[in-house]
């Protein structure tokens, strides 16, 4: 395994209203304060957001294509949804190399999400396995 712990990778994403309805297409979640402005108005983050899974997805990108990279199985994902995606937002998304336990090739993996203010929006975790 030629992991090194605090390795990262990061890929970024500026969200746009069809990615939202796309994402929304693909899983099945019509949540009005995604795709309907008036609805969203009225909530308290005053207009659209982006689903919370879309950074997820995001995350998943980064450690399918680039660290640790292809052939990568998930074992498990944490998530924490720390402030909202709004359209137009940029999301970077960065996961760093926590802890490694070469015997099994499992590798545990800090995850994060931030805008383009550098504010986090998603928090977590990733362990996964990998043998590279």
């Amino acid at each position: 395994m030629s992991l090194t712990i605090g390795a990262s990778a990061t890929i970024s994403k500026t969200i746009s209203d069809q990615d939202i309805v796309r994402f929304a297409e693909v899983i099945g979640d019509h949540n009005p304060v995604h795709l309907d402005e008036t609805y969203a108005a009225k909530t308290m983050f005053k207009r659209r957001i982006a689903h919370g899974m879309l950074c997820g997805g995001l995350i998943s990108a980064v450690i399918g294509t680039k660290l640790p990279g292809p052939g990568t199985i998930y074992l498990n994902q944490t998530l924490r949804f720390t402030a909202p995606v709004y359209i137009g937002d940029t999301v970077t998304a960065r996961v760093t190399v926590a802890k490694i336990r070469e015997d099994k090739g499992i590798v545990t993996l800090e995850t994060v999400c931030f805008n383009q203010h550098n504010k986090n929006v998603v928090e977590g975790e990733a362990v996964v396995m990998f043998r590279g």
